[in-house]
């Protein structure tokens, strides 16, 4: 572990003059509205809606809003993966646009999702770039990056997510904070 966390770090370094890699990113779109919505769990008097989408491929996307914080999986079993009890503390909500990392076979290994942060106390709103890995050993969060705190947000998680996605063990590896994690 600390050698690959040695490695991100001298990766990170150099994003800005690194030569593009041979992973590439598809996007799509995540429209609530859109989505099949599923009735709410009556035991969690906290939860306001599960809806599931497509995603790259037909892969069902995930998304789960209960007390005012959002969670989403992917995935054929994603209600019951990592991923689906995962969401920054803060208050939050998610943007509409999904990148997913893709390997050389055109198969996802990781999505990042902007995710819009609210303490609920009048303080400063954040920008969260949520890296989750889509791994043979489950779908979870793998890195942060505060993309209020870091003028190359997008490509610090692409990287994030090209570096630890593969590898990343769900339930044995805990997410990362890459960049200046700022006041979050």
């Amino acid at each position: 572990m600390r050698r690959m966390l040695a490695g991100l770090g001298i990766m990170i370094c150099f994003v800005g003059s690194s030569p593009a890699a041979a992973e590439e990113s598809v996007y799509t779109t995540i429209d609530l509205g859109e989505c099949q919505q599923a009735p709410v769990d009556v035991k969690d008097p906290l939860q306001s809606g599960i809806w599931q989408c497509a995603g790259y491929l037909g892969i069902p996307v995930w998304i789960t809003e209960s007390d005012l914080r959002f969670f989403v999986s992917y995935g054929a079993n994603a209600a019951n993966e990592t991923a689906a009890h995962e969401t920054l503390p803060p208050f939050n909500y998610i943007n509409s646009t999904l990148e997913w990392r893709l390997n050389d076979q055109g198969q996802p290994f990781a999505t990042i999702l902007r995710f819009f942060t609210d303490s609920g106390d009048g303080g400063p709103e954040n920008q969260i770039l949520v890296v989750t890995a889509i791994s043979s050993s489950g779908i979870c969060h793998a890195a942060y990056v505060n993309a209020s705190a870091n003028p190359q947000a997008n490509e610090l998680a692409q990287a994030a997510a090209d570096m630890l996605a593969r590898n990343f063990s769900c339930g044995y590896h805990l997410p990362l904070w890459i960049g200046d994690r700022g006041n979050f």
